[in-house]
């Protein structure tokens, strides 16, 4: 078991979510479903929590009413090896959401995302600040980070 383990508050679509995180990423799995007994402040067996596995990272979801929503102020955050998995995560992921600036999205649950090519650290943090500082300024101007684009800034002369 991990020591620290992400929980999201969701309001009525924890399974639902779960469902759709585990769908999207390899050595994912639903673990186990809770659901509300008796005198529960929901409806007896509807579902009170799911815990899962995203790509091995365990997970806490909780249907815990419209009290709390997700803010851009905590994100899960995606190293990709290739423009084709940040393709596919981003399109899947912002599906029904939201699409911002700088690989960050939101989902249709309302969690934030951001969708990040593993190449961005090595780019941005060079040895050349002036390269440095194009990729940062090319990367200000994506949504969906496009690793190419990003490589030629680093490489411009």
């Amino acid at each position: 078991m991990q020591k620290i383990t992400p929980f999201l508050w969701f309001d009525n679509k924890a399974e639902e979510a779960a469902n759709f995180y585990v769908s999207l990423f390899k050595n994912s799995k639903i673990g186990k479903v809770v659901r509300y007994p008796e005198g529960a402040p929901a409806p007896k067996g509807t579902v009170m929590s799911v815990t899962f596995e995203v790509d091995g990272q365990e997970f806490y979801a909780l249907n815990g009413g419209p009290h709390y929503k997700f803010t851009p102020a905590i994100s899960l955050f995606v190293n990709c090896e290739t423009q084709q998995e940040v393709d596919e995560l981003w399109e899947k992921l912002s599906e029904g959401g939201r699409k911002d600036r700088c690989g960050w999205l939101q989902d249709r649950y309302g969690l934030s995302w951001q969708i990040i090519p593993s190449v961005l650290g090595k780019l941005m943090h060079g040895s050349d600040p002036v390269k440095s500082k194009r990729v940062m300024q090319a990367m200000l101007q994506m949504q969906k980070l496009d690793i190419q684009k990003l490589q030629q800034a680093y490489d411009q002369e």
